[in-house]
């Protein structure tokens, strides 16, 4: 029996040449299709006109893509959400009010550090509770993606031990990115097993043993396994493509049409 689950990729290829691909979502969309994935997760920042929704579904339908993820990245480094910052977050619900299927990301951009490290964790996981209790109770999914750089709050498995026995998961599951758990010194596989009742959503990224990105395929991550134990574990989400090797910077068209082919070559015959 066919499994459910299915490929999106991500918009971060893009920003990583900074602000030559904002305004063009609907590029990204292009290439989306013709790299053979069926979704596509989209930071907010990337939105512009597409924030009518209205123009989102035809967009998307001209595309034959779907809407897999609206990924939104605040600070949330105080005890509650800034004033700011809860107006960006109930926008989005409104928005998503479109997008039933669709999973609200919310991810926090790192800091330059990991000072008061307990303050900022407690904090954090106060102010992601907090919108993803609002959300549930719109009927929105959601998920939280913790990242690896050097100032990220939640990057190693004493980190995601705090993070996910400290998120309510009555409100909200947990995106394991393989290439920042990879980076933060842990097990990808193991750690998917140890959290797997939490996973809604899983991110693929890969990477070097020397801690480097890699483009998809060409480092140390077992992207095939993890497949493998997703389908047979039932797992029935979305699997997102987020490369961020270096070609990003200058081919984030051509990484994404090569992940496309990594897709089709090594992971849809997994998941018939």
């Amino acid at each position: 029996m066919k499994t459910k689950i299915r490929s999106a990729v991500e918009t971060y290829s893009w920003e990583m040449s900074q602000t030559s691909y904002k305004g063009k979502l609907e590029h990204i969309m292009k290439v989306a299709q013709q790299a053979g994935f069926k979704g596509i997760e989209i930071e907010t920042s990337f939105f512009g006109e597409f924030e009518d929704p209205l123009k989102m579904k035809d967009t998307l339908a001209k595309y034959n893509l779907e809407l897999a993820v609206l990924c939104h990245v605040e600070d949330w480094r105080n005890p509650k959400e800034t004033i700011e910052e809860k107006v960006n977050a109930d926008k989005w619900m409104k928005f998503l009010a479109h997008f039933p299927e669709t999973i609200y990301l919310p991810v926090q951009m790192p800091g330059m550090d990991r000072q008061h490290l307990n303050e900022r964790q407690e904090n954090l996981i106060n102010c992601v509770n907090a919108l993803a209790q609002r959300a549930s109770d719109q009927g929105i999914i959601c998920s939280y993606h913790p990242n690896s750089p050097e100032g990220s709050v939640f990057r190693t498995e004493e980190d995601y031990k705090i993070l996910l026995n400290g998120l309510n998961n009555d409100w909200i599951g947990y995106t394991p990115d393989l290439g920042h758990i990879a980076k933060g010194g842990m097990d990808p596989m193991a750690i998917v097993k140890e959290y797997r009742s939490l996973i809604n959503l899983i991110h693929y990224k890969d990477m070097f043993a020397d801690g480097s990105w890699a483009a998809t395929g060409e480092g140390e991550i077992d992207f095939v396994g993890i497949t493998k134990y997703l389908v047979d574990s039932d797992y029935e989400g979305w699997i997102v493509m987020e490369d961020e090797c270096d070609a990003c910077i200058t081919d984030p068209d051509g990484v994404t049409l090569a992940d496309g082919q990594y897709i089709q070559k090594e992971i849809n015959s997994l998941l018939l």
